[in-house]
């Protein structure tokens, strides 16, 4: 696989060849989108074109008066990081800025995908939408494809278990705490990441030891409580649970991702670590002592000391099956074998 190209303002995209670009803003590249990226992905191979995926690193609707700001689900470098696994040659990640929100559609793919990008191929979403006043949609681009030679592939509502995948709605899973939901539409957990920071060392007093990551204002979070979850540290996953919250029994502070790792006595101040989410399994309370608090986080630890028991014992039932099922294929029929007597 070649390394993926980042272009992160428009002035810098120059020489690119023909592509196939995927068109949209890939915020949390749910599997809609990832769907949508391997499609551009194979039509390059096939047509012998690069393939681009073409978005703005900050979301077009921050750009409206009055209009409340989107927060995002991924960090930009996890947003490339999936992407370029996808087998992606380009990614242009530029600013949406006023000047591109106020350029009519058909400057908008004059200018930028074809000048630009030298696009010969788009992928985009039913609900695709660009230029001044949103008035580009895929049936503009269809017809501006007819005279400019680029062919236009409009990707249907992609749905599971009967929902539309939407950023918006694993956005409305995140910030209700159902973080058990998003690994089926966006293919992977809901993770935060960060370096650990020092925080009041209460946990190490009360033999919890815990890492702490301060929370990005920019990105969505889940409500306070308490979580199950994996901890990623040097390549290595482990077992966790994990507190969201403000720390109301012990005094005034802001709110932060508190993580104890199972059975791991190092100290982590300084390293980066991705914080996984599983389940959430308490609401966050404020307790009458430090004693309480220590009561119910022994409970805490023990519930999710017995999910990742369930999770470890369901993962290796399905590699027994698996092996089982690929031990079965590899054996001769006799049937077909027997020779005739």
């Amino acid at each position: 696989m070649t390394d993926l190209i980042i272009f992160e303002e428009l002035d810098e995209i120059r020489d690119m060849e023909p592509a196939a670009v995927a068109l949209g803003n890939f915020d949390g590249v749910h599997l809609g989108h990832q769907k949508l990226i391997s499609k551009a992905v194979e039509c390059a191979k096939q047509r012998e074109l690069k393939s681009a995926v073409f978005t703005f690193s900050n979301h077009p609707r921050d750009l409206l008066p009055k209009a409340k700001k989107v927060k995002s689900i991924l960090y930009k470098n996890e947003k490339a990081e999936i992407i370029e696994s996808l087998g992606v040659d380009y990614l242009i990640n530029i600013p949406f800025t006023k000047e591109i929100m106020n350029m009519d559609p058909v400057s908008f793919i004059e200018e930028i995908l074809l000048n630009r990008l030298h696009m010969k191929a788009a992928f985009c979403g039913f609900n695709y939408r660009f230029g001044k006043e949103a008035a580009g949609n895929p049936r503009v681009l269809e017809n501006i494809g007819i005279d400019r030679g680029f062919t236009v592939y409009e990707m249907p509502a992609y749905r599971i278990k009967g929902n539309v995948v939407s950023s918006s709605l694993i956005r409305t899973m995140i910030a209700s705490g159902q973080v058990e939901r998003c690994k089926t539409y966006m293919g992977r957990n809901y993770e935060i990441g960060g370096e650990v920071v020092v925080g009041n060392r209460l946990g190490r007093k009360l033999g919890f030891p815990t890492s702490n990551l301060v929370i990005d204002p920019d990105m969505v979070t889940p409500p306070n409580g308490v979580y199950v979850t994996y901890c990623d540290y040097n390549g290595v996953r482990y077992p966790s649970v994990t507190n969201v919250g403000n720390k109301p029994t012990i005094g005034r502070y802001g709110k932060n991702v508190e993580t104890h790792i199972f059975d791991f006595d190092r100290e982590l101040y300084g390293k980066k670590i991705i914080v996984e989410f599983l389940k959430k399994t308490r609401d966050e309370v404020r307790f009458d002592d430090v004693k309480e608090l220590s009561e119910q986080i022994v409970r805490d630890c023990r519930e999710a000391k017995e999910y990742h028991e369930m999770l470890a014992e369901q993962e290796r039932q399905e590699q027994e099956f698996s092996a089982a099922a690929r031990k079965e294929k590899a054996m001769p029929d006799d049937d077909e074998n027997r020779e005739d007597r």
